[in-house]
């Protein structure tokens, strides 16, 4: 059998790389995971009724573009949370989890080819690594821009070489960040938008994160592209219940764009997605409709941050995070403290060079630790103390 070359570099995942660094060596404690973004506050306790209430739905193929109920859920919060005007038939599409659609826009959106050269697709650096893969499957050059402490911890996509941009076919774009949580502001997304419109590609904003956040709610980028009057169909935006409602379990996202996008990316999901069963699409449009929920889950982290705030807050190079539920902790060598950590107290975190890649002998991500704040507040503090008594007390 041969295989396709063009997937022969990808990069290992995070997690299979952080077993092999931990999983030989004993922990030096109960074990406390700060690693994956898997949230551990309790999801609405009427969901699971919702779900019984419309079990019969198991017996049917479920709708792939989702029921008329889910896909107004998700316009009203659009126009709710963004000011945003959306057309259920017309402008969003349910997802199986963001993941799915992250990497299908790619397939449905871009090209291998423009003006006569390899297409590229820009990602930031850290990145989610769906990224790298959709821009590889799609026969586009994976182009890394370092989004550090120098650039706000945001991709400066506005300073790459012209020759880049003229290949360009999409961006992606993850705000709030992960693993850094900075939030890209008005002039971010209209230089970006502006961006688009010069050199003819499309913004894919992954905006899971959206709903944790600490003081002002995050822009999004619809609402810029609204109010610049720019074209709908340069942006393309990814929303999850996973983040918000401590539902990952049930897979509910959605991707909101422009007429034609969206057109293409259900004709592509007719072929290739997975829709989620009716009985889940019911309870999922009762979660995007109910944000008392989310209010309680926002407290919560805003306790956490606080918490952060309090045991690391006098860590050199410390910085507490505008939006989503991760520290990106400096240290000298990330790898080096993960498998420090594990030894000596059981705490779990992921070093940061796993969620990066090597771009002319840099690893944006090597001097750092992403740490989860998802864990109940106890076993939070317990593990943030462990990470500052283990790492950074001398």
């Amino acid at each position: 059998m041969v295989y396709p070359e063009r997937f022969s570099d990808l990069p290992a995942y995070a997690f299979p790389r952080l077993r092999a660094l931990l999983d030989s060596h004993a922990p030096g404690g109960d074990a406390i995971h700060m690693t994956i973004g898997e949230p551990k506050h309790a999801f609405p306790v009427w969901v699971t009724d919702v779900i019984a209430e419309n079990a019969a739905g198991f017996n049917n193929y479920p709708q792939n573009d989702g029921t008329d109920t889910l896909r107004a859920a998700f316009c009203d919060w659009l126009a709710r949370r963004y000011g945003v005007t959306a057309r259920p038939d017309v402008h969003v599409m349910p997802l199986n989890g963001t993941r799915e659609g992250l990497y299908n826009a790619t397939m449905a959106l871009c090209p291998g080819e423009k003006n006569g050269e390899k297409a590229c697709v820009l990602l930031p650096n850290p990145f989610y690594q769906v990224y790298m893969l959709a821009a590889i499957s799609v026969g586009a050059e994976p182009v890394l821009i370092p989004a550090t402490e120098d650039t706000g911890h945001l991709p400066d996509y506005a300073n790459v070489d012209p020759a880049i941009l003229r290949r360009c076919v999409a961006v992606y774009i993850c705000s709030p960040a992960n693993p850094q949580g900075a939030v890209a502001d008005r002039a971010y997304w209209e230089s970006l938008i502006r961006l688009a419109e010069e050199h003819d590609f499309v913004i894919l904003a992954d905006e899971c994160y959206s709903e944790i956040y600490r003081g002002t709610p995050p822009l999004g980028v619809l609402e810029v592209t609204k109010d610049m009057g720019a074209d709908p169909e340069r942006v393309v935006a990814f929303h999850s219940l996973s983040k918000r409602s401590n539902l990952p379990g049930l897979r509910s996202g959605f991707v909101t764009g422009g007429p034609e996008a969206v057109r293409r990316i259900k004709q592509l999901r007719t072929y290739a997605g997975t829709p989620l069963p009716a009985p889940l699409q019911a309870a999922a449009a009762a979660v995007w409709a109910d944000e008392a929920h989310v209010i309680e889950n926002r407290a919560l982290y805003a306790e956490k941050y606080e918490m952060a705030d309090r045991i690391l807050g006098n860590v050199w190079g410390y910085a507490a995070p505008e939006a989503g539920f991760f520290l990106w902790l400096p240290i000298e060598d990330g790898e080096a403290a993960a498998l420090k950590l594990w030894q000596e107290t059981g705490v779990r975190v992921l070093p940061g060079a796993y969620l990066a890649r090597d771009v002319d002998g840099r690893n944006p991500g090597k001097s750092f630790i992403r740490v989860a704040l998802v864990a109940p507040k106890s076993e939070t503090e317990r593990g943030l103390e462990a990470i500052r008594d283990c790492l950074y007390v001398r």
